[in-house]
């Protein structure tokens, strides 16, 4: 057996560097950010910025990017863009 021991995060922690993640690459391909406001139990809040903030299609990034991927790795999240 390997006595090797992997750190462990939270889930506040983990959802935070998801976010973080999905930020540098809706800031790299189409000028926008993503922040996390809170975690409130099972609820995410987000600001979605820069390029994002007037866009027609923030309601798609913020549920198809931003929700979609958070689900698959936590099902029971529900994001909320917030001002």
């Amino acid at each position: 057996m390997s006595d090797i021991q992997f750190p462990r995060f939270t889930k506040e922690e983990q959802i935070s560097a998801l976010i973080d993640q999905l930020s540098a690459y809706i800031e790299q391909y189409h000028g926008g950010t993503v922040e996390l406001v809170a975690i409130e139990g099972n609820e995410v809040k987000v600001h979605l910025g820069g390029a994002c903030e007037c866009c027609p299609l923030l309601p798609a990034t913020l549920q198809g990017w931003v929700a979609g991927t958070l689900r698959q790795f936590f099902p029971d999240v529900t994001v909320t863009s917030v001002d």
